[in-house]
């Protein structure tokens, strides 16, 4: 394979980019309500592989930075990424590159692709917390790493684990269409 996307690779990451723009805008009700974002994450990786979905991870947030509104809420602007919840977000791009480096290092296999998954998303919970305490303490005060993960990881974990099985079987039946 050549190192250049091929225009059909081009196409297939501008439909991935919008894919999650257009599931970012799903929200689910709950007692914490929750987006599709993190399906379309793990869907367009599934899909795609790490390097195209990762691309088209970037090309999301991208969009997103320059202000179309594409994050959930139909928000966009750079300073919904500085702000609080942007961590998570800019941490999607942590998901696709753990993804893309075990698919180099350990193949495609599906148990590879679902650790890569699971890893990634944990990368993405540390980094978004991270990013989140800081932010947080800068506006409103000190917070408790405890606190935190309460507010911003413990009630998505059941969720963003459903949503990367849905997604795993998903993708496990498109992909054969999409190469």
């Amino acid at each position: 394979m050549s190192k250049q996307f091929r225009v059909v690779d081009l196409a297939y990451m501008a439909v991935c980019a919008a894919l999650i723009a257009i599931c970012s805008w799903i929200s689910i009700p709950a007692a914490v309500p929750f987006t599709m974002q993190t399906f379309a994450v793990f869907c367009v990786l599934g899909l795609l592989g790490g390097k195209r979905g990762t691309v088209s991870i970037l090309v999301y947030i991208l969009l997103g930075a320059v202000g179309l509104p594409v994050f959930s809420g139909f928000r966009g602007g750079i300073g919904i990424l500085f702000g609080t919840t942007g961590g998570y977000i800019i941490g999607f791009i942590f998901v696709g590159l753990i993804y893309w480096g075990a698919e180099k290092l350990f193949g495609t296999k599906l148990p590879v692709r679902i650790a890569a998954m699971v890893l990634g998303l944990a990368v993405c919970y540390a980094f978004g917390t991270a990013w989140f305490m800081l932010v947080y303490t800068r506006s409103s005060g000190a917070i408790a790493l405890a606190t935190a993960l309460g507010w911003c990881v413990i009630p998505f974990i059941v969720p963003d684990l459903i949503k990367m099985g849905l997604a795993v079987l998903l993708s496990e039946r498109l992909r054969k269409y999409l190469h």
